[in-house]
């Protein structure tokens, strides 16, 4: 499964069985925050989620930016691995 980044849509998406799942981001102040976090029903418990918020965060690192989230699943996905904190 292959991870998109469309910075002009400040999104990362995979598309799996014609099913598109998203998280979309804003940079503001240093930070990459996460606003939200897509994935349809058809594709829940396959681990999608979680892949789109580390590719998004590790893209944060690599442009020297502080991991944040507004987003509830990504605000949990950072408590989970405290490596990515500030």
């Amino acid at each position: 499964m292959e991870v998109v980044h469309r910075q002009d849509l400040r999104q990362f998406f995979v598309e799996e069985d014609g099913l598109v799942a998203y998280v979309s981001y804003k940079i503001h102040a240093g930070n990459l925050d996460i606003k939200h976090t897509v994935v349809p029903k058809e594709l829940g418990g396959r681990g999608i989620a979680s892949m789109l918020v580390q590719t998004a965060f590790d893209y944060a690192r690599e442009q020297g930016l502080k991991p944040m989230a507004t987003c509830p699943y990504a605000r949990g996905w950072l408590e989970k691995h405290p490596e990515y904190r500030p």
